[in-house]
């Protein structure tokens, strides 16, 4: 696997964005809100050009991942990084953990690179918290497939997950049907990250994009890396250089 560089903006004055999104519409919406209030903007014209296939009928990775009756997102992954390409776009972004399954997918049908948010996340684990024990807040499918596990070792860290990952998935579809706000989402999202907590974790890590949607719910007794603000600072950063 080839992955991408932080220079990847360097070759354009300003590059364009290309975002693989609709999973789910909420965490794309979040994505896109986090790139705005951390860019160094005074006026419109200093934002990131993002363009947006914000694509709900991407087929479900929890059904294909964890209940294996679902149809592969792969495809539809695919068709997306090539519209993007073909509009301009000069890297692409995909602000959901769980379809970085298919990340090969997307980026073997482009010639533009394609940023791993697993990859982004763990770096900066590393580097703020070195030889962490880091508590996943995720979908199941993410502990199934070994998403994480893949990039662990290298750079030190050991991962724990919750006892009642189940619990995690009700709450991830909670926020896909809109009752993330609810109380009882609320609560279980944070025994869940009690959970984690209990079992030695460092820092937890918010990789479901749906959790970052309620990030709010959790304290911050313990160091929170929420995937979505970490590939939304790297993408401003490589845009303006900053």
């Amino acid at each position: 696997m080839t992955h991408s560089s932080d220079n990847t903006a360097a070759t354009a004055d300003h590059p364009m964005v290309g975002v693989l999104g609709g999973m789910g519409p909420d965490a794309t919406v979040a994505f896109m809100q986090k790139v705005i209030e951390v860019t160094p903007g005074e006026d419109d014209i200093d934002h990131v050009h993002l363009l947006v296939d914000n694509n709900p009928k991407v087929p479900s990775r929890i059904r294909a991942l964890i209940d294996g009756d679902g149809e592969s997102p792969a495809p539809a992954i695919a068709a997306m990084a090539r519209r993007l390409e073909q509009a301009g776009c000069d890297f692409l972004v995909m602000p959901c953990n769980t379809a970085h399954y298919y990340w090969p997918d997307a980026q073997q049908a482009v010639d533009i690179p394609v940023w791993h948010i697993v990859e982004r996340t763990l770096d900066r684990v590393a580097a703020e918290m070195p030889n962490a024990k880091v508590g996943m807040l995720c979908s199941p499918a993410l502990r199934k497939i070994g998403l994480y596990e893949g990039f662990v070792e290298a750079r030190g860290l050991t991962l724990v997950y919750p006892d009642d990952e189940d619990r995690v998935l009700e709450v991830i579809r909670a926020v896909k049907r809109g009752a993330g706000r609810a109380p009882d989402t609320h609560a279980a999202f944070r025994d869940a990250a009690r959970d984690v907590r209990a079992a030695g974790a460092d820092v937890l890590v918010l990789a479901c994009t749906e959790l970052s949607v309620i990030r709010d719910a959790l304290d911050d007794s313990v160091p929170i890396v929420d995937t979505v603000q970490v590939l939304a600072e790297d993408v401003v950063a490589a845009v303006t250089g900053d």
